[in-house]
């Protein structure tokens, strides 16, 4: 999932600056074992991320590279059985996230010891049923709609140009339903929002309606690269893909441009749990604290690529640095509880209808 990231690791070399945070819970005993995605991610706060946070509250930090896919939360899920966490605060995607609140896996959170978690929208704060807070949202990136400028000299404006017959055998699309959020884009161009997508006899109606983008479709795409040089070169000229790598290749004078369309880019994340078998929950509570200060999301935006997770208005970026990763249309969310609760059904009709 992570893997286009490699692409911004010429942002890695900025330092993120030290930021102020309470200097509580002095350095001592064993550090604070955090997990990111393996590759970029962990790269980058390794380097610029937690020195700040160890030198802004003294709690030392050991990095943990995650293993990609849902691989992490089955080690997690292992180890808790064991009494032992892996990491004490791990980023998780949201499909893994659900999956581990269904367990029971994540440690209940004092929302009155994170007061700067109050500064994130109701979709980044995650609760168990019985409203008590064990998750927040870490980083979250766009995937919009892309095209080569040389082919297409102006920008579509909407979602909708997938079905348009002038783009037969020109897109470019990722290959899951999981992962491509298709369904979603769907569901919110030609039925009005994603609430179809409750039913499976939605699910179907939304299914039936992208099959109708097969003539327009070149490439079912996994491997991440194989599509940006095709669409940079203009084999593969529209399609979707990821906002902030489709810009970077743009300063770099490729052809290439990111639309946010009128409906919406998807908008998706990385959350912050704690393994419930972890014994740093205070600690963990002040490092998932220190990373919902706006100050903190606006550098990672500046120096890792990511969109905020707080509101614009709380943060100090410029147009131009909000705009390089972000966008004040309001975005699609992933209904990230289809792809747990029906996970083989929908996976069974996509390779049917979609893909196949």
């Amino acid at each position: 999932m992570m893997k286009r990231r490699e692409f911004l690791t010429t942002a890695a070399a900025v330092g993120l600056g030290t930021l102020a945070a309470p200097r509580v819970l002095r350095a001592q005993g064993s550090p604070l074992k955090v997990g990111t995605y393996g590759g970029y991610f962990e790269e980058s706060f390794r380097k610029h991320v937690f020195p700040d946070f160890t030198d802004a509250t003294g709690i030392a930090v050991e990095s943990i590279p995650e293993p990609t896919g849902e691989a992490w939360l089955v080690q997690l899920q292992q180890a808790a059985r064991a009494g032992q966490a892996p990491a004490d605060v791990s980023m998780m995607a949201q499909v893994a996230r659900i999956r581990g609140e269904r367990a029971d896996l994540w440690a209940k959170l004092d929302a009155d010891a994170m007061p700067n978690t109050e500064n994130l929208p109701d979709h980044f704060r995650h609760g168990y049923e019985d409203g008590s807070l064990y998750g927040t949202g870490a980083v979250s990136w766009f995937i919009s709609l892309v095209t080569n400028t040389d082919v297409y000299p102006d920008a579509p404006t909407s979602w909708t140009a997938f079905w348009d017959p002038a783009n037969e055998d020109r897109l470019g699309l990722l290959a899951l339903a999981s992962n491509s959020f298709l369904l979603e884009i769907t569901a919110t161009c030609h039925f009005g929002g994603t609430d179809i997508l409750a039913t499976e006899d939605g699910v179907m109606q939304v299914l039936e309606k992208l099959s109708e983008v097969k003539p327009n479709v070149r490439l079912w795409y996994r491997d991440e690269g194989q599509f940006q040089q095709a669409l940079e070169t203009g084999e593969i000229p529209m399609g979707q893909y990821y906002h902030d790598v489709t810009g970077l290749a743009a300063a770099d004078g490729k052809p290439v441009r990111s639309t946010f369309p009128e409906e919406g880019a998807v908008l998706d994340s990385g959350s912050w749990v704690v393994s419930s078998a972890s014994d740093a929950i205070e600690a963990s509570q002040v490092f998932i604290d220190y990373m919902a200060q706006p100050a903190i999301q606006a550098k990672l935006s500046r120096f890792v690529g990511t969109a905020p997770t707080v509101p614009r208005d709380m943060t100090d970026l410029t147009d131009e640095e909000f705009a390089a990763v972000s966008s004040d249309i309001p975005p699609i969310l992933p209904r990230y509880d289809l792809y747990v609760d029906r996970a083989d059904w929908v996976n069974q009709k996509w390779s049917e209808m979609v893909t196949g």
